[in-house]
């Protein structure tokens, strides 16, 4: 039933490891691929009695039609099939060869039903890969899960009910829809995987249109005017509250460019009066790369030599990174800097009677700035990197509600 042959050389067999069982007197159903005498095995997060695995191997017996028994070997012949699959993969590659090493890298041995170890896995791979940001919003997101359920969550557990209760859960806990929105992003990713790896099926999965819809929030008005830019470039300020200002002003002008990305910035990345860079919240995830250009203005070339005398001499536009920082390091750099930039124009700003400003606020500002002056939405999509203008329009929802109301009034006669 869970055997099959690939090549005449390569052996795929599910199998109940009978060696050693858990505490609950359960054993572990494993994955073996034996090639040129070589057995390696592969977990696929599933216990069972002898009693059960001969029900689940039997259908002839009595009992084996147990939902409980039909379900799980509905998922052992799922992680079967996606083992089959990643050795075809493997020996199509490969010149018609099989390798062990390509088999581990393609499955990471990551062949399990468990929620929390799938996360686990995501984590520790974003971390290697140098996006430390991800993998921090991915360990929020894990930390929230168990707290909600605990940490031996599966995936057939994850329903639209379950994913219910989990709001709920969150509400009462005075979680934003925001930050409940966003560890439910993390999961539907790690779901899509699983649904690749057909680990779980189609009609399993928890969210789309008439299933669980994940909730967006309530977007900030977080952009300023022409007008409140201008009058915080000529506030009265302090040396420390003019240097961070300067940080804040460049981001703006530089199509909103986050704080990482400006750390980030070398010479090479100037051509013609033109800065070219890629998003780093993006450059891993997106299948489509697209280059932001933005013009260099003479303000930013000030911003540039007040910030970096020694500007010739340095491989990055601006004195934060050297290149040789470990991800960790240079993420602890940009918080640092991002903090100072919020401490510093924060203040200012409350000065000026302008709230609720950060470096979120260039870039919303400049997107905002844009559409007042008749710039078309596909152009400021292209400037801020988005992949879509439906996230262009999110960052234009003030500028949208400002302009509603402006109209409206229009309707009353003189």
């Amino acid at each position: 039933m869970y055997k099959d042959t690939f090549n005449d050389s390569v052996t795929l067999y599910t199998l109940l490891n009978e060696r050693r069982p858990n505490k609950d007197g359960l054993f572990p159903i494993h994955y073996r691929i034996t090639y040129n005498r070589e057995r390696q095995y592969y977990k696929s997060g599933k216990y069972c009695s002898l009693s059960d695995w001969e029900l689940v191997m039997d259908e002839s017996k009595k009992g084996s039609k147990k939902a409980s028994i039909i379900e799980l070997r509905k998922e052992i012949q799922l992680g079967h099939e996606t083992i089959k699959d990643n050795i075809k993969s493997v020996i199509e590659s490969n010149k018609n060869i099989f390798s062990f090493d390509r088999f581990n890298n393609l499955t990471k041995k990551n062949i399990t039903d468990t929620l929390n170890s799938a996360f686990q896995a995501k984590i520790d791979n974003t971390k290697a890969a140098g996006q430390i940001g991800t993998s921090i919003s991915n360990k929020c997101a894990l930390q929230s899960f168990i707290k909600f359920k605990g940490d031996s969550i599966k995936f057939s557990d994850i329903t639209v009910e379950w994913l219910d209760k989990y709001q709920k859960f969150m509400l009462n806990k005075k979680a934003s829809y925001t930050t409940i929105g966003m560890y439910c992003r993390a999961l539907r990713a790690i779901l899509n995987e699983a649904k690749k790896a057909r680990i779980i099926n189609e009609n399993d999965y928890p969210f789309g249109k008439g299933k669980y819809e994940i909730p967006s929030g309530e977007s900030r008005k977080m952009a300023l005017t022409i007008q409140q830019v201008g009058k915080l470039m000529k506030a009265e300020a302090n040396e420390t509250e003019k240097k961070y200002r300067d940080l804040w002003y460049f981001s703006y002008l530089c199509n909103g460019i986050n704080i990482g990305d400006l750390c980030r910035l070398k010479h090479a990345d100037i051509k013609n009066d033109i800065i070219s860079f890629y998003r780093q919240k993006t450059i891993n995830t997106s299948k489509h790369k697209v280059k932001i250009e933005a013009v260099m203005l003479p303000q930013m070339k000030e911003i540039i030599e007040r910030w970096n005398p020694n500007y010739d001499k340095s491989v990055y536009i601006f004195p934060f990174l050297n290149g040789s920082e470990t991800p960790e390091n240079a993420k602890k750099i940009v918080q640092k800097i991002t903090s100072a930039i919020n401490k510093y124009v924060k203040q200012l700003a409350l000065r000026i009677d302008i709230n609720d400003i950060s470096t979120y606020t260039a870039r919303h500002s400049f997107a905002t700035v844009l559409k007042r002056s008749g710039a078309n939405i596909a152009m400021i999509s292209e400037s801020l990197g988005h992949s879509d203008q439906k996230t262009t329009m999110d960052y234009l929802g003030s500028f949208e509600i400002d302009e509603k109301k402006s109209n409206a009034y229009k309707l009353i006669p003189d």
